[in-house]
């Protein structure tokens, strides 16, 4: 796996967190308990900190990145779906982000809500507790997130981990 210190600033992992051979952190990263970071997903805290809490997933090829003024954030129990892109947001707990989806500056995703397949939140978005955002840019939709479906993606991943730190080896 790649994992850089930039300058003075080194990730902190989480000893039982799943890091993915080929996935790149770098900088100012926090990692929590149970976490799992997939293929060719890149955490790069060099403008400020990334914090990801305890049993989320950052699935396959998302960029999370942040700005001098705010932190990328998310919280526990989230699914960040594949391709996604975060950049100085905040996903609160138990909240779900779904594939090739856009998360911009000081956006904030209320806990039980879901950011839509491809969608783009803009800045200064607030996502509300529930809440659906769908489209381009997100249009959103209340009461219309279903509980069942973030909790289940996130229990999922969490089931993952320990398979994938049992029965992951390279062939090559």
């Amino acid at each position: 796996m790649a994992i850089y210190a930039l300058g003075s600033d080194e990730p902190t992992i989480s000893g039982d967190a799943f890091i993915h051979p080929d996935c790149t952190i770098i900088g100012n990263v926090h990692i929590g308990s149970y976490s799992s970071i997939w293929p060719q997903a890149v955490l790069r805290g060099d403008d400020g900190p990334i914090y990801i809490g305890e049993r989320s997933s950052i699935q396959d090829g998302t960029v999370l990145h942040t700005i001098e003024e705010s932190p990328t954030t998310v919280g526990n129990n989230c699914t960040i779906g594949h391709i996604v892109h975060l950049e100085g947001c905040r996903i609160e707990d138990n909240a779900l982000v779904g594939n090739g989806s856009v998360v911009l500056h000081r956006v904030i995703v209320r806990s039980w809500a879901l950011v839509g397949a491809n969608a783009v939140v803009t800045n200064d978005t607030e996502v509300p507790s529930g809440a659906l955002a769908l489209g381009i840019p997100a249009k959103i939709r209340p009461d219309a997130a279903s509980r069942e479906m973030i909790r289940t993606s996130a229990e999922a991943y969490l089931n993952r981990v320990d398979f994938y730190r049992k029965n992951l080896r390279r062939i090559d």
